[in-house]
Order: C-alpha cells, then sequence, then structure tokens
C-alpha cells in the first residue's frame, strides 16, 4: 500500500479518492476504521471518518485507530486529508489531529496545502483564496457548523496545533521539487513543524507532489493527492473506474450543504422535479418519524427526474435558524436525513445524490455500508462511488463543488 488516506468526512473522502485513481492509483475507499482482519488489495486505501466538528478528543482517537490499521498493512505514507476551504474550528480538529499523527509516526515536520485550483481553491503567501476571494470573504463565512473567518493558513495552524507554522512560497515552489525539499529542510532546521506550501495551479501541484512523495506523513486537500499520486505512479494513466460506474435504477437528491453553490445547484433543479423543503421544527419534534415521511413523499413520485429533499437555506434564512434554534437544528436535520435513507434503501433506491459533507456522513452511516469502489468523475472531486456490499451507488458532493446542472450531471452519467 503506497498511500494511506484518513479523511475527516465523506465527501472529502470521495474527493480525494477520485484524484488518486485519476493520478494512476488502484484506489478503495473504506467507511470508519475496517475490521482488524480487513483485506483489501489496492495502491491506495481511503479511510472515511466523520470528525470534522466532533469533539477534538474523538477525531484523534479515531485518526490513530485509522493509522493502526493502515501501519499494520505497511502503508508508506500517511495523508490527513481536509476540506480545500480548511474546514475546522480555532481548537481545531485540523490541528490537533495532525498532532497526534506526528507523535504516532514519530515525525518532526509535516505540509499543509488545502489547495485545489480546478475548484477555485489557492493557496497565496501562506493565504487560502476561494475563487478570487480570501476564504475569510468567501461564503465560508457563513457556515453553520464551522465558519471560517480567517484565511492566514499559518495563523490557522498556529492557534489550533503545537509548535511554528512557516511557508514555503510560489516562488520557490516554482524553482521545482529540489528548491522546495531545501525549504523545508531548513525550515526543519529552525524548528518549524508545520509548513504551508503555496500553490496556485496545476502546475504547482506536480512540484509539490514531487518535492514531498517521500515524507512520512502529508496533510491536505485532494489536490497534493493527485500530485502524489502522479509521482508515486510515475505517471501512469487513470485506472479503471467500471467497479464504481453508477447503477440503474431510481435515483433521489437529499442536499443539506447551505455553501453558496449548493444554494445555486438547489435553486436550478427545483425547477425540473419534484422538491420538499425540509420543515426544521419537525425534525426537532421527531426526526426518525418525520424522515420516514419524507421517504414516502419521494417513494410516492413518478419515475423521471430524481426527487429532491432539501434542507439547503440561503445566509439569511440560516442565520435565523441558527438564532433561533442554535446547532440542535443542524443535527435534527442530519437525524432525519439518516432516516430518509434508511427508509428508501428499504423501498428500492439504489442512487444517492448527496449535497453536503455532514449529509453525506448521516447517509451513509445510515446505509450501512462499508466500502466504495470508485467510479467516473461527474464533477473535479465527485466521482460515483459504488457500495462493495450492497447495490447501492452514492454521490457524495462537497457543498461548493460542481456545476448548477450537477445533480441533473450526476443522473446522465452512464450506468
Amino acid at each position: 500500500m503506497k498511500i494511506g488516506v484518513i479523511a475527516d468526512d465523506f465527501t472529502g473522502a470521495t474527493d480525494i479518492a477520485g484524484f488518486l485513481v485519476a493520478g494512476g492509483l488502484t484506489t478503495t475507499q473504506m467507511i470508519g476504521v475496517p475490521d482488524a482482519d480487513a483485506q483489501v488489495d489496492a495502491d491506495a486505501v481511503v479511510i472515511s471518518l466523520k470528525s470534522r466538528s466532533n469533539p477534538a478528543a474523538e477525531a484523534v482517537a479515531d485518526s490513530l485507530a485509522a493509522l493502526d490499521w493502515l501501519r499494520a498493512r505497511g502503508c508508506a505514507q500517511i495523508y490527513q486529508k481536509y476540506c480545500s476551504t480548511f474546514d475546522s474550528t480555532a481548537a481545531g480538529n485540523i490541528g490537533p489531529v495532525a498532532d497526534a499523527l506526528m507523535a504516532a509516526l514519530g515525525t518532526d515536520i509535516t505540509v499543509i496545502c488545502p489547495a485545489l485550483p480546478v475548484n477555485g481553491r489557492s493557496v497565496y503567501l501562506g493565504h487560502l483564496f476561494v475563487g478570487q476571494d480570501l476564504l475569510q470573504d468567501s461564503g465560508m463565512r457563513d457556515h453553520p457548523i464551522t465558519p471560517m473567518r480567517d484565511s492566514s493558513l499559518i495563523r490557522l495552524m498556529e492557534g489550533q496545533a503545537q509548535g511554528r507554522c512557516g511557508l514555503v512560497d510560489a516562488a520557490t515552489v516554482d524553482q521545482g521539487p529540489q528548491a522546495v525539499r531545501d525549504r523545508i529542510a531548513a525550515l526543519r532546521a529552525e524548528g518549524v513543524r508545520y509548513v504551508v506550501l503555496d500553490a496556485i495551479g496545476d502546475a504547482h501541484l506536480a512540484t509539490l507532489g514531487q518535492a514531498v512523495a517521500d515524507m512520512a506523513l502529508v496533510t491536505g486537500g485532494s489536490g497534493l493527492g493527485y500530485g502524489i499520486a502522479r509521482a508515486v505512479s510515475g505517471g501512469a494513466d487513470a485506472q479503471a473506474q467500471d467497479a464504481g460506474a453508477p447503477l440503474a435504477g431510481p435515483a433521489v437528491v437529499i442536499s443539506g450543504s447551505c455553501s453558496v453553490m449548493t444554494n445555486r445547484q438547489v435553486a436550478a433543479y427545483r425547477a425540473l422535479a419534484p422538491t420538499l423543503d425540509v420543515e426544521v421544527d419537525r425534525c426537532l419534534a421527531d426526526a426518525d418519524t418525520y424522515g420516514v415521511a419524507l421517504a414516502e413523499w419521494v417513494l410516492a413520485q413518478p419515475q423521471g427526474r430524481a426527487p429532491m429533499i432539501t434542507a439547503t437555506a440561503d445566509p439569511a434564512r440560516l442565520r435565523a435558524i441558527q438564532a433561533q434554534h442554535g446547532a440542535a437544528a443542524s443535527e435534527a436535520v442530519e437525524r432525519t436525513f439518516a432516516a430518509v435513507a434508511a427508509r428508501l434503501a428499504q423501498g428500492g433506491i439504489t442512487r444517492f445524490i448527496v449535497a453536503g459533507g455532514e449529509t453525506s456522513g448521516s447517509v451513509t452511516q445510515a446505509l450501512k455500508v462499508t466500502g466504495f469502489a470508485i467510479g467516473p468523475q461527474i464533477a473535479p472531486g465527485v466521482p460515483w462511488v459504488r457500495a462493495v456490499d450492497k447495490p447501492l451507488s452514492l454521490a457524495l458532493k462537497s457543498g461548493n463543488f460542481g456545476a448548477e446542472t450537477f445533480f441533473t450531471d450526476a443522473q446522465e452519467v452512464s450506468a
């Protein structure tokens, strides 16, 4: 096993799994830490955790359990995967998990690189951009669970991790892999533990992938994962994706993200397909009963475009919901979506198109899937995946990924 990925949510896991396949590595995605006797034959294994917004101690424990499983199989490199918008609170969980992985691996330095230029995420002089906006000026500032109001990756890491953070700037990356290695070595000699890597284009990711391909621990988004995969595979062609191709059969769209792009996607799809908006008060009152009622509505819709259930809200409505109910609203909605997914699987739905990291985690766990084969990409960072143990296909979309037509695009990918 060349690369073992520990991903902090389910959309992020499918995101990097798709890029590893595109980079030439056979890849399997596992849901949660696999059983001790589980065997996987692949160049890369992605372990999907739901640890982005858990208490830090839980995130650390789950990540260390995943590390133990990967190391028991001789994994050459560990990759801590987080979102390309560096979703976290002021206290973590990215920093505490990185600290714990470094200690367990006995390494004293790693890198930080959430860049994914193909989706508008770039790092310049240590600051994270979403399109042309600094992270703090993007829609992420209103995220209901992990609002991001600082764009400096150096400040963010030094605020939630142990030790100093340095930078390899874009001018150094332009000089090639050896210049990057030399700069990392110099920072290490100065006692720096974390090194932010600038990346504003795909050429930078290719250079960085070569420069860090032999590090024991790397942290980043899926872009750096693709760069490392290309370096490790020697530029091999993308692996066949037939095993993960979407199944035929009825589909559903479940949208829980409140990102700017998901709001646009929901608005575009609402005009094309039966749509039902989730009522937060009913989620809070009885998530299980309400979830089953929502599922029955889906099952009663005529065949055609997949019906959509959505809790997606614009910033003003989201702020009003949070002011009235606090974090309990998000938790109740996710419990409702879990009940929806379980009933729909019983009712014969075979394809689940899901928007939002928390929602994707709730749906996948409710479906009791143990692992995925990776299928064709619908959009950069969003492949179809097929359960290895059930007749189910899923498209798990991070909030801001995909075009406005994503929900229809997903259904048009050949089965």
